[in-house]
């Protein structure tokens, strides 16, 4: 695959998960408040118990967002699973959370919106 085609190819599937973003960031204060705080602190990643601390949650709340967790947090539309977070491993079993480039775009058109 050329690097044209290939692009293109990306731009759709963003285009194609855009909705179920959008909705699962709708339907989760959690989720959308992970979401900003990781893109205010970008380039930065953070973990768990940071993260809770700054969107005011708990760290079981926040592992349900980015991860989800059973009933309460759908995993089809966790942070992770829909490409706006992405896992960072440090050093022994320290695992930082940051925005990934698609999650960055969606903010950003999110914020337009408002």
């Amino acid at each position: 695959m050329d690097g044209m085609h290939e692009e293109r190819v990306n731009e759709e599937s963003v285009e194609s998960k855009r909705p179920l973003v959008v909705r699962a960031l709708r339907r989760s204060s959690v989720r959308r408040k992970i979401a900003e705080y990781l893109f205010d602190i970008s380039p930065s990643a953070s973990y768990t118990s940071e993260i809770a601390h700054h969107v005011k949650t708990t760290p079981t709340n926040v592992l349900g967002a980015l991860r989800g967790m059973e009933s309460r947090y759908r995993e089809d539309e966790s942070l992770l699973s829909l490409n706006i977070v992405e896992m960072k491993r440090s050093g022994r079993d320290i695992k930082l959370y940051g925005i990934t480039s698609f999650g960055k775009e969606i903010l950003e058109s999110l914020r337009e919106e408002i």
